[in-house]
């Protein structure tokens, strides 16, 4: 059943229309609107924090895609999370990694690459409402976007190489993009970016109260030709943490002169050497990631800042993923934290030193022609 025409109940929101159509199909996991002139996409797995699946990227490719052609009606993207505690918590890892190699697997990251590619050059408004925890394929589905909105609740993080993946989802293309060292920081250790600090690091474009977030999806619904100025009105009007300085403000020169050493290793030993609790903890996270997985991901971040699209990172990435899939470290990353949780992966190699540079170069060399992304 649609749901009901608004009325003349709407008076209170003196610029809205009234809506004329309001449309919506669903999946278990996917629910997609039609209001106004908006596409409205719930990510609709709460109690798996709205982890990403092959479903999923299924119905959105093809529906945003159909939303940006020139007479559709869809003028503008909303996306959000169901249930409070995510906007996307990343991919469903533990679907990912059953089948070692399997079919699913592969196109699991290739469509997802290529979801994240569609949203980078999107030609209509995308705007991601970023309430509670934004990971690793939540990040790939948000920061691409033009529109990015954090809350109070906000969670950010690129925790890949605790796992034995890479930052990948786009990190080669937004992390060496942001100021300074902080995008290599960010995808080496994993750091937790929350509530304000997103916007602070670039990562959010734009703020909300938690309390205002239902009127702003409201607003940008009814009026959505007036999104920059809603979006810039409700973040003027945010109060959350607005009196309160970057959480990292005054690491930053830190984290400049360490993380801009030429080597993963150069970095643990600026961090050993500098001495403060600061660099102690940073460097506790360090040593408990894959060593092939920091190794890997320094470079690809690097490359990145040399790469002019985000399709030529994603081309990259893809590379650099698919041997994830064939080594170790992947699945016994995935084993040690989300399966037994035991925490005590056994990374293979097991140290930086034992990471030689032929076994990083490996990563980085084409796969077959037909195996290739090759997004523009």
């Amino acid at each position: 059943m649609l749901p009901k025409i608004l009325t003349s109940k709407t008076k209170h929101f003196p610029r809205f229309r009234i809506h004329r159509k309001w449309l919506s199909s669903s999946t278990n996991e996917l629910i997609i609107e039609e209001k106004n002139s908006v596409g409205l996409i719930t990510l609709n797995r709460p109690k798996a924090l709205n982890a990403l699946t092959l479903s999923m990227i299924h119905s959105m490719h093809p529906k945003l895609t159909e939303w940006q052609q020139d007479k559709h009606p869809v003028k503008l993207v909303l996306v959000k999370g169901a249930g409070g505690k995510a906007y996307c918590s990343g991919g469903d890892i533990r679907a990912i990694t059953e089948e070692r190699g399997g079919s699913m697997q592969k196109q699991f990251f290739r469509d997802e690459y290529h979801l994240d590619h569609l949203i980078g050059n999107l030609k209509i408004p995308y705007v991601a409402l970023l309430n509670g925890i934004v990971m690793g394929g939540g990040v790939g589905i948000s920061v691409h976007g033009k529109y990015r909105v954090c809350t109070a609740g906000t969670m950010f993080a690129m925790p890949e190489t605790g796992i034995g993946l890479v930052p990948d989802v786009g990190g080669a293309y937004f992390l060496p993009r942001l100021n300074g060292s902080l995008g290599i920081f960010l995808g080496l250790t994993g750091h937790r970016l929350k509530g304000r600090d997103c916007l602070h690091a670039g990562i959010a474009t734009h703020a909300v109260d938690d309390a205002a977030l239902a009127d702003l999806e409201k607003e940008l619904t009814h009026c959505p030709e007036d999104h920059d100025t809603i979006l810039t009105e409700f973040t003027e009007k945010s109060t959350f943490d607005k009196d309160k300085e970057f959480s990292l403000a005054s690491k930053l020169k830190v984290i400049d002169e360490i993380f801009s050493a030429p080597s993963v290793e150069e970095i643990v030993t600026r961090l050993d050497g500098e001495g403060s609790e600061f660099s102690g903890k940073t460097l506790k996270t360090l040593k408990r990631a894959s060593p092939s997985s920091l190794k890997v991901a320094f470079r690809q971040i690097s490359e990145g800042k040399k790469l002019k699209t985000l399709g030529e990172c994603l081309n990259m990435e893809h590379r650099l993923v698919t041997r994830c899939c064939e080594n170790d470290d992947f699945y016994e990353g995935v084993r040690a934290l989300l399966i037994d949780r035991d925490n005590k992966p056994k990374w293979n190699p097991s140290t930086l030193e034992g990471v030689s540079e032929e076994l990083v170069d490996s990563y980085f060399k084409p796969l077959a022609p037909e195996h290739e992304l090759n997004l523009k």
